[in-house]
């Protein structure tokens, strides 16, 4: 009896099914990405967490670890993502106010957002990995990062100037 031989194509169904890629996800809607939750701390092990409505980075011990938000992350192409939390509910985004641009959570949710939309821009962020920490910048504002400062308990916002000592604008990120 010779063995079972399967289609070509069954054979790249699966291996698509068994190395899925970013680039599979379409913000067309003809095929629905996974939201997928995330840990992030930055260099300086500090974790973000909400307080008074705003994202912060802070050293959170003992029962206060459970507050540490997780980041909902939806692929729109091979190094771009909407970034959320709270379950894709509240997302991030870049907001330019005159001069001023700064990072702000949006009540809308992750899986409505669209990067072809105009709209949906400033929720768009570039992932970039560098060896064992990543990146983010936003698509809406080039050259401005996700950052944390040096100081525990201050808000995440963004920055234009990475290299600055009291900036932090890598972090590690590992899927939850």
């Amino acid at each position: 009896m010779g063995a079972h031989r399967c289609p070509p194509s069954h054979l790249i169904s699966l291996l698509l099914f068994m190395f899925p890629s970013e680039t599979a996800c379409r913000p067309s809607g003809k095929r629905l990405c996974k939201v997928q939750a995330f840990r992030i701390w930055d260099v300086n092990q500090k974790t973000f967490y909400l307080r008074n409505n705003q994202l912060v980075a802070g050293y959170l011990q003992g029962p206060n670890t459970n507050l540490e938000e997780k980041i909902d992350v939806l692929p729109v192409e091979p190094h771009a993502v909407f970034l959320g939390i709270h379950g894709g509910k509240l997302c991030l985004s870049c907001v330019k106010a005159g001069d001023e641009i700064r990072l702000q959570l949006e009540a809308v949710d992750i899986t409505d957002l669209s990067k072809t939309q105009e709209q949906g821009k400033r929720f768009t962020f570039i992932r970039s990995d560098s060896g064992p920490t990543t990146s983010f910048e936003s698509a809406a504002c080039p050259g401005w990062f996700l950052c944390t400062q040096l100081e525990a308990d201050r808000p995440v916002s963004l920055t234009n100037k990475p290299g600055e000592a009291v900036i932090v604008t890598k972090f590690y990120f590992q899927q939850d």
